[in-house]
């Protein structure tokens, strides 16, 4: 986003926050119901990513593709079944919308904004059951679960810039029980997110760290509720000037990991425990025109380390056209 200087009354508080989200993990981790929970590695994790610093309206349409499998003989419990070798195709599309307020609140930029999705959803596996195993495919098309944002706030000082995004998961999908693919996860969840970011304007470079920790909710069909999931993302970016304006290279990488076990009547899988990393390169184009800002960036995201949950590669294109 756009950035220029204002008054800091608190981002030390966003510091404070950071390091007891970090302090949080313990050694014990748990799970996601299929492995696949709210948390989407490269959701906010760059430059364009950053909470808005100028009063007026931001459009922030974001499409990502995600391919990516399990082991043939990982067990994994999903919508109430239980199946193994699961290969999983999403597109999504997620038109956010979000205004910036000229008034500040605790010293800080206040934005809301929200972020419907429509998805596309193909998942095949080979179910477990009482009369043997069989191999099944379900797709769906519709209408996703809604990010809503209450609180999007950032603090700005010099170089550096302080944010805190509280975000909730509603879920407006649809889901039903038996079915490997659903537009939906079928519960809700709060995630605090907090983040630092340092540009150096005169040299071009950008780096941004977010953390935050991810609280489920019961999964009232399948009485499955997932762990809390701790996840890290961080990027580095080189601004290069380019006719009007800049063209950004870089890096972009995440964590995440359970570190709460996950609750459910037992008739699930034991010792189910994911984890997930990767690392991999962003493009982007920045055009600043004076109130009007347009902001253009391709990441690609591929796992390389990861546990109990599926391994792919997951691809963003994020536009934001930011207005007063």
């Amino acid at each position: 986003m756009t950035e220029r200087t204002h008054s800091v009354n608190a981002p030390q508080l966003v510091v404070l926050a950071l390091l007891f989200t970090v302090a949080l993990l313990p050694t014990r981790v748990g799970a996601t119901e299929g492995g696949i929970g709210y948390y989407v590695p490269g959701t906010m994790a760059t430059l364009i990513d950053r909470a808005p610093i100028q009063t007026g309206w931001v459009v922030k349409p974001q499409y990502m593709h995600y391919s990516g499998d399990f082991g043939a003989t990982a067990d994994t419990p999903i919508a109430g079944l239980v199946a193994a070798g699961i290969d999983v195709k999403i597109e999504a599309v997620a038109p956010g919308l979000l205004y910036t307020f000229d008034d500040t609140v605790l010293g800080a930029k206040y934005t809301l904004g929200a972020f419907p999705s429509w998805v596309d959803v193909s998942v095949t596996g080979t179910i477990e059951s009482n009369f043997g195993n069989f191999s099944r495919r379900d797709s769906v098309s519709g209408l996703g679960d809604t990010t809503l944002i209450p609180a999007l706030m950032a603090w700005q000082e010099g170089c550096w810039q302080y944010n805190f995004m509280f975000a909730i998961h509603a879920p407006t999908g649809d889901y039903e029980v038996g079915r490997l693919a659903n537009e939906g996860l079928n519960y809700w969840a709060v995630d605090p997110v907090v983040g630092v970011a340092y540009s150096n304007l005169e040299k071009g470079f950008n780096a941004s760290v977010f953390t935050g920790v991810l609280f489920n909710d019961e999964n009232s069909d399948t009485d499955y509720r997932s762990g809390r999931t701790f996840h890290l993302d961080a990027s580095v970016q080189q601004m290069i000037k380019a006719g009007d304006g800049f063209i950004t290279l870089g890096l972009n990488g995440f964590w995440g990991q359970q570190f709460s076990p996950d609750r459910n009547p037992g008739r699930f899988v034991d010792e189910f425990k994911m984890r997930s990393s990767g690392i991999g390169p962003v493009l982007g184009y920045m055009l600043p025109m004076g109130k009007d800002n347009i902001l253009l960036e391709l990441s690609w995201l591929p796992q390389t380390d990861t546990r109990n949950t599926t391994e792919g590669e997951y691809v963003w294109l994020k536009f934001v056209y930011q207005w007063q």
